[in-house]
């Protein structure tokens, strides 16, 4: 199988299921259950996703920089801190580690 074979597959399996979204009764959908799980589950995707992206490199877990940075990012939103700040501060944190020499 090709590269563009597993694309195509990949993103009609994708259309399939946004279009059984659709499907589903109103009723179904509204029920709060299915509302907290809903949204219960996209941060929990999305925290493995950064978390996959922070502290990994290939199939090893590694701490640089980027975790550093993170865990800097983490603390400046714990206290409020505008996001743009955080995201400037937190690429400085990674900048000025990786010129120290410690970071990938």
């Amino acid at each position: 199988m090709t590269t563009w074979t597993t694309i195509l597959i990949a993103s009609a399996v994708v259309m399939g299921t946004k279009l059984l979204g659709y499907l589903v009764p109103a009723s179904v959908a509204s029920h709060p259950r299915i509302q907290r799980v809903s949204d219960l589950l996209t941060v929990a995707l999305l925290a493995s996703l950064v978390v996959t992206q922070t502290a990994g490199a290939g199939s090893a877990i590694v701490v640089d920089a980027r975790l550093i940075a993170v865990g800097v990012a983490a603390v400046l939103l714990r206290f409020r801190v505008p996001f743009i700040v955080v995201v400037i501060v937190a690429a400085g944190v990674a900048a000025v580690l990786r010129l120290l020499g410690w970071a990938a």
